[in-house]
């Protein structure tokens, strides 16, 4: 599992790496231009969107029929990418780029060595390969003893005072780590795999609603009504209804993930509290 891990984030870090380059070579051009660059670097608007688009059309128009990378002393410009730097960084973006496809395409072949992957998450609409690697190298299904533990390791689970999991003070541990004398320490830290809550609640969670049709869109949709009508959330924002529909989505989809998996690993399946202790039913995805 430690492989997959490493082939995973491996491919994420290529993925951010391109992103935070693109940026600033968007940022550059932006200020060639005389525009006002992007302030962060993960993030790209839409007009750096089309530069970006521009700068590869314009890189493959002066490297296309190239059987070597143009040298200095040979090199001409276009009205877009005029200097020999500008084509080198280009050069750099697409040489990451093309590394990222790689790994995400091996990825695919790697994850049917999984049977919760080929039995349970390919045939889940809104996951693909990137997601289901995340997935089963992130979580230890044989230490989730119960659905309450995915969710807790997920940062899902609810803090003593009654709120959702975050990195608010309230909500921190005290962690024992060795410091650089060899002495043991004590530090506040986080309870949850931050990396997981990310992918889980960033991209699968519009992953799932932009599938269309499917049964987690649905839980989305239906949890999402009763809040707007439960007198209890009628005055709280759109975007904080949003965001507690989608962390409610997850976390059902969790549940039946943790079934799922201990169920194909031979392992003893827990219900979960709200049903074993207080007879709720929840209708699995």
């Amino acid at each position: 599992m430690s492989d997959l891990k490493t082939i995973v984030r491996g491919a994420y870090d290529l993925q951010k790496l391109r992103i935070q380059m693109g940026n600033r070579i968007v940022g550059n051009f932006k200020a060639k231009l005389g525009q006002e660059p992007g302030k962060k670097e993960d993030e790209m608007d839409a007009a750096g969107k089309l530069i970006l688009a521009n700068l590869r059309r314009s890189y493959k128009k002066l490297t296309d029929g190239v059987k070597t990378f143009p040298r200095y002393a040979t090199f001409t410009g276009d009205e877009l990418i005029s200097t020999y730097t500008e084509l080198c960084l280009l050069s750099q973006y697409i040489d990451i780029e093309e590394s990222e496809k790689s790994h995400f395409t091996r990825l695919k072949s790697v994850l049917l060595e999984y049977p919760i992957y080929v039995q349970f998450l390919d045939d889940i609409k809104g996951i693909g390969p990137a997601m289901g690697g995340v997935i089963i190298s992130e979580f230890n299904i044989h230490k989730a003893e119960y659905p309450s533990s995915m969710w807790k390791y997920a940062g899902l689970d609810v803090a003593s005072d009654g709120q959702g999991r975050s990195r608010r003070k309230e909500h921190l541990v005290d962690e024992e780590y060795i410091d650089k004398d060899g002495e043991t320490q004590t530090k506040k830290s986080i309870t949850f795999n931050p990396f997981l809550k990310t992918k889980l609640i960033g991209v699968l969670g519009s992953s799932f609603l932009r599938a269309g049709d499917n049964p987690y869109s649905r839980i989305y949709a239906d949890y999402k009504h009763r809040l707007e009508n439960h007198q209890n959330h009628k005055e709280k924002s759109k975007g904080h209804r949003h965001n507690m529909a989608i962390r409610y989505m997850i976390k059902r989809f969790l549940v039946d993930l943790y079934t799922a998996w201990r169920t194909i690993e031979g392992l003893p399946v827990a219900l979960e509290y709200s049903e074993a202790k207080l007879n709720m039913r929840h209708k699995a995805a």
